[in-house]
């Protein structure tokens, strides 16, 4: 039996989503203006990176390809095959939000046709009912925030504030989510999971798609630092998604990363993790990732979610940070394509943008790529799709496991 792995490069948006406009994106582009600013030299940074932006492997895939799919030219110094290895396309999404949990959910089959709750750009951001809940009933003293804000920006400024009152900061942003950030050892990180549980119940008339838990060590602005141990905490998907139908076919789901999180638990059966201090970031996720494709028996699913390339550079508006995690996925791309088996099919995709030479620090609405891969996979474009759940389609066919009414098989 076949068996099918998705790896979702978090925000590597390739622009020209239709509906951009509506949601104050519209010319946003995330890899296609990382790769201008490389070929300007302003990707480069001693020590990290330096000149045009270096993606061979996914290039040979139609990387390329895809993202002229999707804006109408060729990426700036992209070098163009005639002949790609991979089958590509560029997808649309339909849901109204442009967050983590509404690409996730769409590209397994069910796109967030509803409104999420959100909060104001004021000072305070939250109503004084729902604080009042959250320090009632999380018998904690008081909070500190109460704003949009970038989570390493707020640690920075409220960390100190927040060790010497244990008062934990809570902040949102343009998502529908509800941060809630303490030190590790000052608040404890039992206890912070213990609040953001407490939070989610509390959240749930307001439809807030997550609480997140965002711990974090150090002792002063300088040495703050967010620690692997964020939790999401994320209401459940309103129908079944690929996972349900993958597991409830007596298949294994595979979640590594926070794939497990962002769908509620739900439809998974395995969750795995990086192992090491950085184990929420893509190095030992990718780890992760070669480990678990050699544990994945026929017929089985893997779901991976890379980080790194939203959480550390995308909202901290960080280009070369940004051109140096995309290259050293695509330095080990061929570490996983080698554990590919006959049958298998490989897609690399993406959740939505978040473009670091745009304004503000919140994701930016885009089209995604799909590169299509394995022994057995034609190459080719798959043109333009109308929804991100044409992945969803697409793995399901190849697994033999029904899906719903969302999206089309690709090949």
């Amino acid at each position: 039996m076949p068996r099918a792995i998705i790896i979702v490069l978090d925000s590597v948006g390739i622009g020209g989503a239709p509906d951009a406009a509506e949601f104050g994106d519209e010319g946003s582009n995330t890899l296609g203006h990382i790769a201008e600013a490389c070929t300007r030299g302003e990707g480069d940074k001693e020590g990290v990176r330096s000149g045009p932006l270096k993606l061979p492997n996914m290039e040979r895939l139609g990387l390329g390809h895809a993202m002229e799919l999707s804006v109408g030219e060729k990426p700036a110094g992209f070098t163009m095959s005639d002949a790609p290895i991979g089958a590509y396309a560029a997808l649309s999404e339909v849901s109204t939000g442009k967050d983590t949990p509404s690409g996730h959910w769409e590209i397994a089959g069910v796109p967030v046709k509803f409104g999420w709750g959100t909060f104001p750009k004021t000072e305070p951001a939250f109503p004084r009912e729902l604080t009042d809940a959250i320090i009632r009933e999380g018998e904690i003293p008081g909070i500190l925030g109460n704003c949009h804000a970038s989570g390493t920006e707020i640690i920075e400024r409220l960390g100190a504030e927040h060790i010497s009152s244990k008062m934990p900061i809570v902040y949102t942003s343009t998502d529908s989510v509800i941060q809630i950030a303490a030190h590790e050892e000052f608040f404890g990180l039992d206890r912070l999971y213990k609040l953001c549980a407490t939070t989610r119940k509390i959240a749930d008339p307001l439809n807030i798609g997550r609480v997140i838990a965002r711990p974090f060590v150090g002792m002063t602005p300088d040495t703050f630092e967010r620690t692997s141990n964020r939790r999401d905490y994320a209401v459940p998907p309103p129908e079944l998604t690929l996972l349900d139908y993958v597991s409830d076919d007596d298949r294994a789901t595979f979640a590594v990363g926070k794939i497990a999180d962002i769908f509620a638990h739900r439809g998974v059966s395995d969750v795995r993790k990086g192992k090491g201090p950085k184990s929420s970031g893509n190095q030992a996720l990718i780890d992760a990732t070669l480990q678990t494709m050699d544990d994945a028996a026929e017929g089985d699913f893997v779901f991976i979610n890379l980080v790194d390339f939203d959480s550390e550079y995308g909202h901290r508006r960080d280009v070369p940070g940004y051109a140096a995690c995309l290259e050293h996925f695509d330095s080990r791309l061929p570490e996983i394509t080698a554990k590919l088996r006959h049958g298998d099919m490989l897609i690399l995709t993406a959740d939505h943008g978040n473009d670091p030479t745009w304004e503000g620090t919140d994701h930016t609405r885009e089209r995604i790529f799909a590169l299509v891969t394995g022994p057995d996979i034609a190459a080719g474009s798959l043109g333009v799709r109308d929804t991100f759940a044409d992945i969803g389609a697409t793995v399901a066919a190849h697994l033999g496991v029904p899906f719903g009414s969302a999206g089309k098989a690709m090949l």
